[in-house]
């Protein structure tokens, strides 16, 4: 797995190519354990872009809700105790009643169930 570092460090000089592509030297690819299709978010820093590996983006969104949480005195215990009353009003919400008589398709969008 990728080895974390805390500090900034310059690793190479790559070009952009016709289709806007970039390369990743493939020792940096290995060292990350970035693969084909790798996904990345692309950050604006100033006048310069940071690329950052959705796992790592994601492992980063986790720490900070576990440091809101605790800083929050919230459990996980009591965090996972909410989440079938949370789940009932997200369906609620996203999936409303509709007419008995009515059936709608499980492909059909939005868009066209609204009609």
């Amino acid at each position: 797995m990728a080895r974390r570092q805390a500090t900034v460090e310059y690793l190479t000089t790559t070009k952009i190519g016709e289709k806007g592509q970039l390369t990743v030297p493939k020792r940096f690819r290995k060292d990350l354990g970035l693969g084909t299709g790798a996904p990345f978010a692309v950050l604006r820093l100033g006048d310069g872009l940071v690329l950052l590996p959705e796992q790592q983006r994601f492992e980063h969104l986790c720490q900070q809700v576990s440091f809101a949480l605790t800083g929050a005195g919230v459990t996980p215990e009591a965090f996972l105790a909410t989440l079938p009353e949370a789940r009932k009003r997200v369906l609620a919400r996203h999936y409303k009643k509709s007419d008995p008589g009515k059936k709608i398709s499980r492909r059909q969008s939005r868009g066209q169930r609204e009609k």
